[in-house]
């Protein structure tokens, strides 16, 4: 299982996959928005999501984790 971590301080503006969601290497899992720019997550590997430890709106710290992937 892979810990995927938050690049940055910022806020949960979108959340594009769900739980037990198929992802590929490099697919957008969440959106952060940092003042006022657009921050991507993306999926280190292909798997499936195992769990989104976030909500949309959440605050959120550099390298908190964002989600689990398989």
């Amino acid at each position: 299982m892979t810990e995927v971590p938050s690049p940055i301080t910022g806020s949960v503006w979108k959340i594009l996959v769900e739980n037990g969601a198929s992802v590929g290497e490099g697919e957008t899992l969440v959106i952060l928005e940092s003042m006022k720019m657009e921050i991507r997550v993306r999926c280190p590997h292909n798997g499936r999501v195992v769990e989104i430890r976030v909500k949309e709106g959440d605050s959120i710290l550099e390298d908190d984790v964002v989600a689990i992937i398989e």
